[in-house]
């Protein structure tokens, strides 16, 4: 038995994948274009076109699945981030617009032509290979306490061709010896271990251990803040993600920690995003 995919996108608006009718749309055309291996595109050509039942099957499942509020970069197993399409698990958080904010202010820094660059807790690898690709001579490690999330970094890589970026499984600096950056980027945990975001559907599928930072939410960042100059150049510059009511707080971080020139940059969003600041020596 067949329907079209005109039909089976009308589907999504009578069960709400999404917070509003638009979300929802969207996400149903991207579920269907995955299941059938057309872009999206392709279904606003041909919305009278017949849907096979098996494709449509899959379809209904992973739009149920949606429904209950699992990622939709899970459930086709990828997620743009910048320029490049990147494979996510469950192992990784799912990469946001939000974190590009970061790459752009690195991108802006003033640094060495071969930069020695360090993404401290990678996941995906989004930001290490955002920066890899848009600076083939800098020198980009990345790494993350967890195996399976680091195996996921590294594939991306490989299959985008920037296989010249490290890869070490490391909490936080651990295993990086005396090495010493030119940039660190990390986004960090920075939940609070009670914050009531942790119970709704957007972060249910995500991994805790990527989100939760502690008590207050402070703790991976105060962490970063404090190691960081040890492994950082004179001149080094420390651009951290946080939470958009933690700017303040991490402005205090790295002050306290003797970076000058601390600021905060805003996402597209207006929301304070991202605070850095530069290592005097």
């Amino acid at each position: 038995m067949t329907t079209t995919v005109q039909a089976l996108l009308a589907e999504a608006a009578t069960g709400g994948c999404a917070d509003h009718a638009d979300e929802a749309r969207r996400d149903a055309e991207v579920l269907l274009g995955h299941c059938l291996g057309r872009p999206r595109s392709w279904l606003f050509t041909w919305p009278e076109a017949e849907v096979p039942a098996e494709p449509a099957a899959r379809y209904r499942n992973l739009l149920a699945r949606r429904r209950g509020g699992e990622p939709v970069a899970y459930l086709v197993g990828e997620r743009d981030f910048w320029s490049l399409s990147l494979r996510v698990t469950g192992a990784t958080l799912v990469p946001r617009p939000d974190t590009e904010t970061l790459v752009s202010w690195a991108l802006e820094l003033a640094l060495p032509d071969e930069a020695r660059v360090l993404d401290a807790g990678t996941g995906s690898g989004a930001i290490a290979l955002a920066l890899a690709s848009e600076r083939p001579r800098w020198r980009v490690t990345a790494v993350d306490r967890d195996p399976a999330a680091l195996a996921v970094a590294a594939g991306n890589a490989q299959r985008l061709g920037l296989e010249r970026v490290r890869f070490l499984v490391s909490d936080w600096f651990a295993a990086l010896g005396g090495e010493r950056f030119d940039l660190v980027v990390a986004n960090p945990p920075y939940l609070a271990a009670d914050d009531p975001h942790l119970a709704g559907p957007a972060l249910a599928h995500e991994p805790a251990q990527a989100l939760v930072a502690g008590p207050t939410g402070l703790e991976d960042l105060a962490t970063l803040a404090a190691m960081a100059p040890a492994h950082l150049a004179d001149g080094g510059w420390l651009l951290l993600e946080h939470g958009c009511d933690q700017a303040e707080a991490v402005r205090g971080l790295l002050a306290g920690a003797g970076f000058d020139a601390v600021a905060t940059r805003r996402d597209l969003a207006g929301l304070e995003r991202a605070s850095g600041g530069r290592h005097a020596g």
